[in-house]
């Protein structure tokens, strides 16, 4: 379909070398060390993705801007679920 096709060489990159050897070399396995480390480094950028947007979720509930949601209502005033006054 392509320049494959055609018969064409497939594009070069910069350093001369076709675009399926610049695969190969991305597709090299990676040691265990490796894995870990990008493993921590991704777990904590979640973590504190996470504790920010709960950070803002709370100013937000404070100021008036949104209403609680029932989890945070039965946390925070768990008085409004007792049914023992009926």
């Amino acid at each position: 379909m392509g320049a494959e096709a055609e018969g064409n060489p497939p594009p070069l990159l910069a350093a001369g070398e076709p675009a399926t050897a610049a695969r190969a070399q991305a597709a090299q396995p990676i040691t265990a060390e490796q894995f870990l480390s990008w493993k921590q480094r991704k777990d904590a950028e979640e973590a504190a993705r996470k504790a920010e947007a709960a950070q803002k979720r709370a100013a937000d509930i404070a100021s008036g801007a949104v209403q609680m949601n029932g989890r945070e209502l039965f946390q925070h005033e768990p008085w409004v679920f007792d049914n023992n006054i009926y």
